[in-house]
């Protein structure tokens, strides 16, 4: 489970890293910034979407956050 999370945060950096490059290597000129912070978009949703589906099949459970009084 860990690896899919691992593998679909690589997608999403790795989106973000090729619309730099083609930012500054076309200077705009070209879709292709578009495309690729597109596809991060896309990228983020679905392990968003996965994680929520994994949740809801048990398959990852929630630690919660703990409340400390003082």
């Amino acid at each position: 489970m860990k690896w899919i999370i691992v593998v679909g945060f690589a997608l999403i950096i790795g989106s973000l890293a090729s619309a730099m490059i083609f930012l500054i290597r076309d200077r705009g000129r070209t879709r292709n910034t578009v495309r690729a912070l597109g596809f991060r978009v896309g990228f983020s949703i679905a392990l968003f979407l996965f994680i929520l589906f994994a949740h809801w099949m048990g398959w990852i459970q929630s630690t919660g956050v703990p409340i400390v009084t003082r």
